[in-house]
């Protein structure tokens, strides 16, 4: 009777001892594991993006929410003319990243996504190519 409840004292104890791990957030940011999927980010390679339209990350993505369209140009190279992608749909399982032959997509540690209307979490080509 008396052994259960001291122990219990002693954790108690413990943990006013401790360190908060209560973050004040706006103004203390989080700092997201190395394995978190966050915000898709198209990469850049020879200040182009290195999507070659392949069309493998709409065919595996669960929820539907890539839309590619390819374009050509003068050397007859594929490009994706337009890239969206819809995150309102987007259930960050990353098989779109696991299925690019080009390593071209990649999902960065961006977690703020808040917008006020529909149409701005649709990210365009423009909005997704890394800065």
């Amino acid at each position: 009777m008396i052994m259960p409840l001291i122990n219990g004292l002693k954790i108690t104890l413990k943990h006013m001892f401790m360190k908060p791990v209560t973050l004040q957030y706006p103004d203390e940011r989080p700092t997201p594991s190395p394995n978190f999927r966050g915000l898709h980010a198209l990469k850049v390679s020879h200040s182009k993006a290195k999507c070659v339209c392949c069309y493998l990350c709409p065919t595996v993505c669960p929820a539907k929410c890539i839309t590619v369209e390819a374009g050509e140009d003068q050397e007859h190279n594929k490009y994706a003319e337009r890239y969206e992608i819809d995150m309102l749909r987007c259930i960050f399982c990353g098989y779109c990243v696991e299925a690019c032959p080009v390593d071209a997509l990649k999902m960065t540690g961006e977690f703020e996504l808040a917008n006020y209307k529909r149409e701005d979490f649709v990210f365009v080509k423009e909005r997704l190519l890394e800065k």
